[in-house]
């Protein structure tokens, strides 16, 4: 049967693949323009067909976030992967199982600690780990400030451990806190500059350190310049959603990813409507809750893509989804939205709710509908 958004049963994760491949060219373009190797962030979307598109358009290599997904990408004969989590000592073993079978796979660590587990992992499987350090450009989450001594102590210890230092890493993750163009240039700016600094110090003291890894998908839309950037990962650029419309770095026709969903019952007294979209498609994810302005569980639009202004998927349970209207109910909701109907709901956190899905549905240019796998699952 050809599938259509009439026939799809639902709920079903949509990609405008149009949308899609603007925004993977405009990525692209903006790194190329900048001189600096773009390492995509699979995760947002781990699907084959996806990545291909990416690396087609000029990336190389790719950044993951679980060894599930380093492990999808060397099947599909990528070799350069990064994994960009501190790295537990119980995944090292895996860790060298993928290197000796060819993948050049990167791993990341901050800490001492850390440093010596891999150096133990490295004479325990005779293994050259390619390591990189995480700096802290920005107090969001983990690594280490570019003046901390233990930076050098650590590249010491991997270095006198056989080990080999990759290069330097840094993600402005409190890029997603803003809403200005001029706040989003200073913290790419700050980011591109503590990540260099901190391996102008590694340099200092003898210590190798070729690569220096950035990586936003805001930052990287905001740089003016990337002097001493090798390459920048970026992941959700390549399907944008409403937290990304919020800080300003997309409009909403560059939003790819939206969840299919039917109309099942009314609460008219309410003003709701109830569709099959809850949180089990649209996750839990309220990104926009602190940002200027909230969208709820997601913004509802026409099966075509159109918005529907005020409309916001408001509530979610497992299954259920409501949907509300900001300045009343419709007095032609039922008529309006009649049950079997079919709308579009733009998520909050595109990564989120892809992974509540095990595939996508491509809809190109003339609305053809094609299954795309996804790699479902850690």
């Amino acid at each position: 049967m050809t599938l259509s958004l009439l026939t799809l049963d639902t709920p079903a994760a949509l990609i405008d693949e149009a949308r899609m491949m603007r925004n993977i060219h405009l990525m692209q373009a903006r790194m190329n323009a900048l001189g600096v190797r773009l390492r995509p962030h699979v995760k947002t979307s781990k699907s084959e067909a996806v990545i291909r598109r990416q690396l087609a358009a000029g990336a190389q290599g790719v950044t993951v976030s679980t060894l599930q997904e380093a492990e999808a990408c060397f099947a599909l004969g990528i070799t350069d992967v990064l994994y960009a989590v501190t790295i537990a000592p119980a995944r090292l073993e895996q860790v060298s199982t993928l290197r000796r079978q060819g993948c050049r796979l990167g791993i990341l660590t901050d800490s001492l600690a850390g440093a010596q587990a891999i150096v133990a992992a490295g004479q325990r499987y005779d293994e050259v780990f390619e390591v990189w350090l995480e700096i802290d450009c920005d107090g969001h989450r983990a690594g280490l400030q570019p003046d901390d001594p233990r930076l050098v102590q650590i590249a010491e210890l991997l270095s006198a451990g056989g080990m080999r230092l990759a290069g330097v890493l840094t993600h402005a993750g409190s890029s997603y806190a803003l809403d200005d163009p001029q706040a989003l240039q200073a913290l790419a700016e700050q980011e591109r500059a503590c990540c260099v600094a901190a391996a102008e110090r590694l340099r200092a003291q003898g210590l190798a350190c070729p690569q220096v890894s950035i990586g936003s998908t805001p930052t990287a839309l905001s740089a003016l310049d990337l002097t001493g950037v090798t390459e920048v990962r970026a992941g959700v650029y390549v399907f944008q959603d409403l937290v990304m419309h919020n800080v300003g770095i997309c409009q909403a026709e560059d939003l790819a990813l939206s969840v299919l969903t039917t109309v099942i019952g009314h609460q008219v007294e309410k003003g709701w409507l109830l569709v099959d979209a809850g949180w089990m498609a649209l996750s839990r994810d309220r990104g926009t809750q602190r940002q200027r302005r909230d969208f709820g569980y997601g913004q509802v639009c026409t099966l075509d893509g159109r918005w529907l202004e005020g409309a916001l998927l408001t509530g979610a349970n497992q299954e259920h989804g409501i949907v509300s209207f900001a300045g009343g109910c419709p007095d032609d909701l039922e008529q309006r939205f009649p049950v079997g109907s079919r709308l579009r709901i733009l998520p909050n956190h595109a990564c989120a709710t892809g992974g509540q899905f095990e595939r996508y549905h491509a809809v190109d240019a003339s609305g053809a509908v094609t299954p795309w796998s996804r790699l479902h699952g850690r």
